[in-house]
């Protein structure tokens, strides 16, 4: 019961996050320059929870002996999700850019359950699992998508057209959903290295500090301009983002061990789905106001009733 309850709660903020990285992107001019500053926030937060919580930084030697190498590659895959996202969002809009990742995280995620990967415990895909995923899945597009389809129908018809752009976005479709695998791999790996330190602050740190250096290694790259916009509101929680990620990446790195990748990806999605309808209903964080649909209740109610069969 305690990690659903911590599965729904860090699904909520993420979010929150995206509203605020959102804000801090539109200040400093560049999405990578934003990530980097709220990834040193965050690192910057869990060092200090860290020594707070642990008292020490003191790391298991088994890491360096015994580990597979694939521990330290969960930061890495954090960042390639957050650039896969900037990169889908003007493809794909806001819409898909949510369901595709979703479905690759609950694809993946089953997955690492069914055959035990990154030493996860094994948990067969069983038929009333796989029933309860396609649920899941189905209440995901019905939260996200079936309102805006259906009122399009209204307004266009039966006289709706496919063009050239409309088909060759399959492959950044395709893109969302291994990104979204990438996602559940690395809720894996960072569960694993948790568990390895006894210990999901410490694991989640080491995530932040090797997810920091690769957007550091990025930004050399790159060489971004820094486009400082002096008319923008700069609001203060535009640099909490970092702490909400940290936070994060530490939930998700204490619930992997206790229910599994697949079944902690679908509890936080639905608190994920949950956090933006709050966001949309109320206009938080500056998000324009959206009422709640019956639909997206219902689809809500089909998510939840897909996970009770999961952990059946």
């Amino acid at each position: 019961m305690l990690a659903i309850i911590i599965g729904l709660a860090i699904g909520i903020i993420v979010p929150v996050q995206t509203s605020v990285n959102t804000r801090l992107r539109g200040v400093v001019g560049s999405p990578f320059t934003a990530s980097f500053i709220s990834f040193s926030i965050g690192t910057v937060f869990l060092v200090l929870l860290t020594v707070i919580v642990e008292g020490d930084f003191t790391l298991n030697e088994a890491l360096w002996t015994t580990e597979p190498r694939w521990i330290w590659f969960g930061g890495v895959l954090g960042v390639i999700f957050l650039t896969g996202n900037i990169l889908l969002f003007p493809k794909l809009g806001g819409v898909q850019t949510v369901i595709m990742p979703i479905f690759g995280q609950v694809i993946m995620g089953l997955l690492i359950d069914h055959f035990g990967w990154f030493d996860s415990a094994v948990n067969r895909l069983s038929p009333t699992r796989l029933i309860g995923a396609v649920l899941v899945l189905l209440g995901v597009v019905g939260t996200v998508a079936l309102g805006d389809w259906l009122a399009k129908r209204r307004q266009r018809g039966q006289q709706e057209t496919k063009n050239l752009a409309e088909v060759n976005l399959t492959g950044w479709r395709l893109l969302g959903i291994v990104t979204g695998m990438m996602s559940a791999m690395q809720a894996a790996i960072n569960g694993h290295l948790g568990s390895v330190l006894d210990s999901a602050i410490k694991g989640a740190l080491i995530s932040f500090v090797i997810g920091t250096l690769t957007l550091l290694f990025v930004l050399l790259l790159v060489r971004p301009k820094l486009q400082l916009d002096r008319t923008a509101p700069k609001p203060w929680w535009m640099f909490i983002g970092g702490l909400i990620g940290a936070t994060f990446i530490a939930g998700n790195a204490f619930i992997v061990p206790l229910v599994g990748t697949g079944v902690a990806i679908i509890i936080v999605t639905i608190g994920l789905l949950t956090g933006s309808l709050l966001i949309d209903r109320f206009g938080w964080f500056g998000a324009a106001r959206t009422p709640i649909t019956g639909v997206q209740i219902l689809s809500l109610l089909v998510m939840i009733g897909g996970i009770v069969l999961i952990r059946l």
